[in-house]
């Protein structure tokens, strides 16, 4: 028992260490807001390619006004020699303004991910994600973006994840831009955005769970907390 709390207590130093990034200050963020996931994907019958997305609808408060719809999807490979995920896809975005504006922009987006996952001490699920994206955003010049996310899923009842599986969820992500100048004058800073969320799920099926937690995300711009709601769905 000794051994489990001291591995818990390691890992929330690390993510507490690797969230540290410089906080600023906007007029909405202390506007709680609220995030509303579907995560899907399935394999094909005998091979190891198959197909994932997600779509999420985000928003400034906790419904009602549109921060983004994002769409996503993507085709996926597992090679029978490593165990990880390699996906190709493509998003679109569409961001809305905050409060009573309701214009809105556009970005389409592709992106390559590497998803690896391995376990602490058989009963700590980590994954580690690495995914590059090329955006076009109305308005802007093309742009890249590189992201690493750390995840961990602690189950609380049980020493495996499965029916009945209650269970703590940890991540944070670092968002890289490739290109500072993004046109007509304006820069943007290397560290675009880091995210730290901290949730608990519920195993509902062995391919289905349920997720609830709270996100902080600091920006250049703006420092704002999310609550999450999420449904993860193999099929």
């Amino acid at each position: 028992m000794s051994n489990r709390a001291l591995s818990i207590s390691g890992l929330a130093t690390l993510l507490f260490l690797f969230t540290a990034t410089p906080a600023s200050a906007q007029v909405d963020e202390d506007q709680l807001g609220a995030w509303y996931m579907y995560f899907w994907n399935t394999q094909f019958e005998d091979s190891r390619w198959g197909l994932q997305g997600d779509v999420q609808h985000r928003n400034w408060d906790t419904i009602g006004d549109l921060e983004q719809l994002l769409v996503r999807g993507g085709l996926t490979y597992r090679p029978e020699s490593f165990n990880a995920t390699f996906t190709l896809g493509v998003a679109n975005i569409t961001s809305g303004a905050f409060g009573d504006n309701d214009d809105t922009s556009n970005e389409n987006r592709l992106y390559q991910e590497a998803l690896v996952p391995h376990r602490l001490m058989d009963w700590i699920y980590v994954r580690h994600r690495f995914r590059t994206e090329q955006r076009w955003v109305d308005n802007q010049d093309f742009r890249t973006r590189f992201r690493y996310a750390l995840f961990a899923d602690i189950p609380l009842n049980t020493t495996d994840i499965g029916p009945g599986t209650w269970y703590a969820a940890l991540y944070n992500e670092v968002f890289l831009n490739g290109e500072k100048d993004i046109g007509n004058g304006r820069r943007v800073d290397t560290l675009d955005r880091n995210r730290f969320y901290t949730g608990l799920g519920y195993t509902l099926q062995n391919n289905m769970r349920l997720q609830f937690g709270y996100m902080y995300q600091n920006t250049d711009p703006v420092d704002k907390g999310q609550l999450q709601f999420s449904l993860h769905h193999s099929f």
